[in-house]
C-alpha cells in the first residue's frame, strides 16, 4: 500500500511517498528556517504564505522521485492537527483537493502520532506496545503506545514544552534560531555543573513536566549578569541548562517505564535529535536492560515520511476523512 503524505504544521513544507508504513520511496522537505531566522522564531503568517507557494512543487517532486503517478497510490495522508492553524489549513486543503480530484481516500493524521511513527521507518522491527517520550518545540508528552492507533498519555508538560524552553533560553543567550539546535552545538564541551538550575516537579503527578520556571531561571540569570555588566560563558551556561532540561525528561521517563512495566523506550519529536538527551537515555536504558529506539536524525524534525507511516495504520483502521475535514490547532493524541 502506497500513500502520498503531506506535512505543513509549522515551518516545513513536506511531501513523501511511503509504502506499507515502513519504507520511504521519497521524502522532500522545503525548509523555511532561513526566512524565519531574522525574526528569531516562526512567524505564522509568513509560514502559511510560504507553504502555499511551495506545496505544489514539493508534492510533484515527491511523486517524481518515488516514480509513481497519483492514480497508482492508495491514499493521501495529511497532518490536520495540532499545529499553526494557518499552516495546517494549507496542507489540509491541498490534500482535500487531491483526494477529490483523484478519488483517493483522505487520511487525517495527528502530528504527534506521526512523530512516533518516524520510528517505524528507522526500526522496521518495532511494534507496539511501548513507552514513548515525545519532545518538541510545542509538546512534551509521555505516551503509552498501546497499538498503532491507540494511545494513552501518562505524563505531559503543565506549561512550556521542553523545546520551547530550550529555544527561549538559547535566544536569551544570544544564539540564533533554531535555538534548541544551536544550543546543543554551543554547549558541547561545556561544564554542565557550572550553574545550578531548578528541577521542577508537579506535586501529585510524578510523570508530568514543568519547564516554565526552569526557563525563567535562565533568563533571570542572564538579565542579572547583564545589569552588572557581566558576560556569562555560553558554553558552560548552555551545558548546565541543557543538562537540567534533560534531567527532567529522563527522570520522568525512567519512573514511568518502571511503574508501567515497559522494557522498550522510544524517543520522538524534534528534540529527540538532541545529543545530550540521546546519550543520557542510552545510559539509563543500558542500566535497566531496556531497549531504546530513536528516529534517525533526518526523521526527528517535521517531515512527511512520518505522516505517511502513521497514515498507513490509520487507513488500515478505517480512519478516513471526508471533504468537511478541518484543521485543528490543538487536539489530544488519544482523539
Amino acid at each position: 500500500m502506497k500513500l502520498l503524505a503531506i506535512e505543513s504544521s509549522c515551518d516545513e513544507t513536506a511531501a513523501a511517498v511511503v509504502e506499507d508504513g515502513r519504507a520511504i520511496l521519497s521524502s522532500v522537505v522545503a525548509s523555511q528556517v532561513k526566512e524565519h531566522i531574522r525574526f528569531g522564531g516562526v512567524v505564522p503568517e509568513i509560514a502559511s504564505r510560504m507553504h502555499a507557494e511551495a506545496i505544489t512543487g514539493v508534492t510533484r517532486r515527491a511523486l517524481e522521485e518515488a516514480g509513481v503517478l497519483l492514480r497508482e497510490l492508495d491514499g493521501i495522508a495529511v497532518t490536520y492537527a495540532p499545529g499553526l492553524i494557518g499552516a495546517l489549513l494549507v496542507g489540509v486543503n491541498f490534500a482535500k483537493g487531491l483526494s477529490l480530484s483523484s478519488g483517493l481516500p483522505l487520511v487525517p493524521v495527528h502530528h504527534l502520532r506521526a512523530h512516533i511513527a518516524a520510528n517505524y521507518l528507522t526500526h522496521p522491527e518495532l511494534h507496539p506496545p511501548f513507552l514513548c517520550l515525545i519532545v518538541s518545540g510545542g509538546h512534551s508528552h509521555l505516551v503509552e503506545v498501546l497499538d498503532y492507533t491507540r494511545f494513552a498519555v501518562v505524563g505531559r508538560t503543565r506549561d512550556d514544552a521542553a523545546g520551547e524552553a530550550l529555544d527561549k533560553a538559547a535566544r536569551a543567550m544570544g544564539l540564533p534560531y533554531p535555538g534548541g539546535l544551536n544550543l546543543d552545538r554551543a554547549a558541547r564541551g561545556g561544564d554542565a555543573h557550572a550553574y545550578h538550575f531548578p528541577h521542577p516537579r508537579v506535586e501529585g503527578s510524578p510523570f508530568d513536566f514543568s519547564f516554565s520556571g526552569l526557563k525563567t531561571a535562565a533568563v533571570n540569570l542572564l538579565h542579572n549578569a547583564s545589569q552588572k555588566g557581566e558576560e556569562l560563558p555560553v558554553r558552560d551556561l548552555g551545558a548546565s541548562f541543557l543538562s537540567a532540561v534533560v534531567d527532567c525528561l529522563c527522570d520522568r521517563t525512567e519512573k514511568a517505564a518502571i511503574a508501567r512495566g515497559y522494557q522498550t523506550v522510544v524517543l520522538a519529536g524534534g528534540v529527540s535529535a538532541n545529543s545530550v538527551l540521546r546519550e543520557r537515555m542510552q545510559a539509563i536504558c543500558k542500566r535497566h536492560g531496556w531497549g531504546l529506539l530513536m528516529p534517525e536524525i533526518t526523521l526527528c524534525g517535521d517531515n512527511a515520511a512520518m505522516v505517511g507511516a502513521q497514515g498507513y495504520y490509520e487507513l488500515k483502521a478505517g480512519n478516513v476523512g471526508k471533504m468537511d475535514l478541518n484543521a485543528c490547532a490543538t487536539m489530544p493524541i488519544e482523539a
